[in-house]
């Protein structure tokens, strides 16, 4: 596999399909190795079975001087792969081309992360224009559902199956990036509380005083503390000055959500790395990385934001 489709394209996104361990390796070591052969910097984030099996097929040298990442971790939340996994990788090494194999997308991911791999997949292409970077993400085509593959041909340009490239005749990520931005249902019995600039500290004990009760446990009470804080001021700076907040129990997690006035105009909003330095601007950017997952809704009338936080 080349790091390059043409010598015109920069950044290049392909997805790889594979249906076994050994074509996952095919499509995947010698991208690797290749790129260790140039000097490039070659970084894998990948669920930890797969991590094992490539860290075995590459060797203890080569293994050694690439950067393992596991995604089931470090990119549980899909809204923090871009800046704290990808973006964070290809910063610290600015200057040459750089290698990432990527794989957001896995058969255990719940109903409820998919559709924010989805989204994470499209805006790749936005946050990377101009780079040079390859990105190849990984979709194990025995275990993931036909819907799946064909969001992942709507994500990505370029389409490896069975050793072969392709362009995608379906490439439309900014349609993706459309649906993705759907109303976000209401849970049944929500308990909600209406705040504005002075009530910040109420709202912020109100969700504190739920999620106990809820089962959110001791170690997870601060990230859910400064959170909430840091939506709710959001709203009331940016978001019309007044919100409400819901927070509500659902499939083993504490849920909440703050709904404004405000909109989301950048798409890529809370996946911007922050400057060392720069004052602001790591609000959401802090909100996806202290929680599970983070789902948002924005229009022109207002903007909602929810989270998940694992009880």
């Amino acid at each position: 596999m080349t790091g390059k489709t043409a010598a015109a394209e920069v950044f290049v996104h392909p997805a790889l399909f594979y249906r076994d361990e050994a074509e996952y390796l095919a499509g995947t070591v010698p991208f690797v190795l290749d790129g260790l052969a140039a000097g490039e910097p070659v970084a894998v984030a990948v669920p930890g079975r797969q991590l094992a099996l490539l860290r075995d097929a590459l060797g203890a040298e080569a293994a050694g001087a690439v950067r393992l990442i596991d995604m089931e971790q470090a990119g549980r939340n899909p809204g923090r792969i871009i800046p704290r996994v990808l973006r964070a990788f290809a910063d610290a090494h600015q200057g040459g081309h750089v290698r990432i194999i990527g794989e957001p997308v896995w058969a255990g991911r719940s109903p409820a992360e998919y559709p924010a791999c989805v989204q994470h997949e499209a805006l790749i292409n936005h946050a990377f224009t101009g780079r040079d970077v390859t990105i190849v993400c990984p979709y194990d085509t025995s275990r993931l559902s036909a819907a799946a593959l064909d969001d992942a041909h709507a994500t990505h340009p370029v389409i490896i199956d069975a050793g072969k490239e392709r362009p995608s005749a379906s490439y439309a990520p900014d349609q993706i990036i459309a649906a993705c931005n759907r109303p976000l249902p209401l849970a049944p019995g929500a308990a909600a509380f209406a705040f504005d600039a002075e009530t910040l500290p109420d709202a912020r004990h109100f969700a504190t005083r739920l999620a106990t009760g809820l089962g959110l446990p001791p170690d997870r009470q601060d990230d859910l503390a400064l959170s909430v804080a840091e939506l709710t001021t959001n709203s009331v700076v940016h978001g019309g000055g007044t919100g409400t907040l819901r927070i509500w129990g659902e499939d083993g997690h504490v849920v909440y959500e703050v709904e404004d006035r405000g909109h989301l105009g950048d798409p890529l909003a809370g996946r911007h790395p922050v400057p060392p330095g720069r004052p602001g601007g790591r609000g959401l950017l802090l909100v996806h990385c202290l929680t599970d997952l983070v789902r948002t809704h924005t229009r022109a009338q207002g903007t909602t934001i929810r989270c998940y936080l694992r009880r």
